[in-house]
């Protein structure tokens, strides 16, 4: 059994909640110590890792009981944080509705695969952000690509990882799928 300073139960909550309430849990806690949050969001897994690799907290591991995820992240100490910085540059759903036609212009939707199979923009390509760093070939770098998740918070941490593997052209799409009100496509599985 892991030695943990505190317990954040974030079970029942959707993206972006697990996250924000690790991130305001995370400044009760002294360098060093260690944090379990309890999530049964799926994305949580990749949305932890994510905003610990860009503030600078280490990432311990997670475990999966049943249903239940559970996290484990040290918080840094003043020479690991780094300041959290949004992603420069961004689109609106309005602005991304503009976009969609074009050829030079591929939406990539960092949702996991339930969310998308229920309801995504017409020709968006599914890559969850947890799987990400590996699938990067299957982008094409020339083209602008914009990240859409559920609430623009995955996205953010999918924009900045392709600028940071050199995609050149990359927008979040900041208002997400929670808030498109353009047509949408499911799955039928």
């Amino acid at each position: 059994m892991i030695q943990t300073d505190k317990l954040l139960d974030a079970k029942g909550l959707a993206c972006p909640m697990p996250i924000v309430r690790t991130k305001k849990a995370m400044t009760e806690l002294e360098p060093g110590q260690v944090i379990e949050v309890q999530a049964t969001d799926k994305g949580s897994l990749a949305d932890i890792k994510a905003w610990a690799k860009s503030s600078g907290n280490q990432y311990l591991g997670t475990f999966e009981e049943g249903d239940v995820l559970k996290h484990y992240l040290r918080k840094a100490d003043q020479s690991e944080e780094k300041e959290e910085v949004q992603f420069p540059h961004t689109v609106t759903n309005a602005e991304l509705k503009e976009q969609m036609g074009r050829d030079d212009v591929v939406v990539l939707d960092v949702r996991e695969p339930a969310e998308y199979a229920f309801g995504h923009i017409e020709g968006a390509i599914s890559i969850p952000l947890g799987e990400l760093e590996n699938r990067t070939e299957e982008l094409d770098a020339k083209k602008e690509v914009i990240v859409i998740c559920r609430t623009g918070n995955r996205s953010d941490f999918a924009a900045k990882q392709l600028a940071d593997k050199g995609f050149g052209r990359v927008k979040n799409a900041v208002e997400g799928m929670s808030q498109w009100d353009g047509e949408t496509e499911q799955n039928n599985a």
